[in-house]
């Protein structure tokens, strides 16, 4: 999908970029699959806030994805490609023959009429969903599994997949979009192909006030705050933060400090470690 650009005819379209939304289907989202998404505003049950520069987004609707691809092994039609507000890829509706109706992240080169459907059997074909052991080396996939009946957890972000580089034993190697190679146990299930909208990371927002339909609030730098606000502030005009290294506002180091944790037991499946 291309990106769209904008005449500089204001300020806040003069560095202004969109996908295109010819790709999507003209239809409200499926009612059975969605809910009320209460907003709130980073900030935790005791009304405290826990996430700092969130709020006053656009009043949204949760739509329920299919993330584990197991529930039966019956063929689907893809009936239409939607926009979800709360990720940047797109989700397709399948209509199974039974009836049952169920939302998937939407791979790339994925159409409208397309026949999915999920299992060791299934054929090696786009948006299909298998054992990492049941698909060829080399192939791209998403949506992969880490904890074997829990649904996806990797490559699932608009553009993104994972390949298989490796098997051996019980487990398959991975090379994830953050360049980490780490072994998946072979029977997780992944969805082939790439998920779609690759172009979502050419975006550009133009504006501040795009920012604020997505709920993100101005961050304030540390150092223009009072000493009471943050450990950079104080001081007379512009002066630096007075340390040694960078801190959070709670005083823990920030910016290149390692915080995963050193004995967690998911380190011993990793090969090599992510790069920036």
């Amino acid at each position: 999908m291309a990106i769209r650009l904008y005449r500089a005819y204001s300020p806040g379209t003069r560095s202004r970029s969109d996908v295109y939304f010819t790709d999507l289907t003209k239809i409200k989202p499926e009612k059975s699959l969605t809910f009320g998404k209460k907003a709130c505003s980073g900030r935790n049950n005791r009304g405290l806030i826990t996430l700092k520069g969130r709020g006053g987004a656009h009043k949204r609707k949760h739509r329920i994805v299919d993330f584990k691809r197991k529930s039966s092994s019956i063929v689907a039609r893809v009936a239409t490609i939607e926009y979800d507000p709360n990720r940047n890829a797109r989700l397709a509706l399948l209509h199974y023959d039974n009836g049952v109706k169920k939302y998937i992240l939407a791979p790339r080169s994925l159409k409208i009429g397309m026949e999915v459907c999920a299992g060791k059997d299934a054929p090696i074909e786009i948006g299909n969903a298998l054992p990492l052991a049941s698909i060829p080396l080399g192939s791209t996939v998403h949506n992969v599994e880490l904890t074997l009946g829990k649904g996806g957890q990797l490559a699932r972000a608009a553009g993104t997949y994972a390949q298989i580089i490796a098997k051996e034993g019980d487990f398959v190697t991975l090379k994830l979009p953050s360049n980490e190679v780490r072994l998946v146990y072979k029977e997780c299930y992944a969805t082939l192909g790439q998920v779609g909208n690759v172009d979502a990371i050419n975006v550009c927002l133009g504006k501040a006030g795009r920012s604020r339909w997505l709920g993100k609030r101005p961050k304030v730098r540390g150092v223009v705050k009072n000493p009471i606000d943050h450990p950079h502030g104080g001081g007379e005009g512009r002066s630096p933060i007075g340390r040694s290294k960078p801190v959070t506002p709670w005083g823990k180091p920030a910016l290149g400090i390692k915080t995963r944790q050193a004995k967690k037991a998911s380190s011993k499946y990793i090969l090599r470690g992510r790069t920036k």
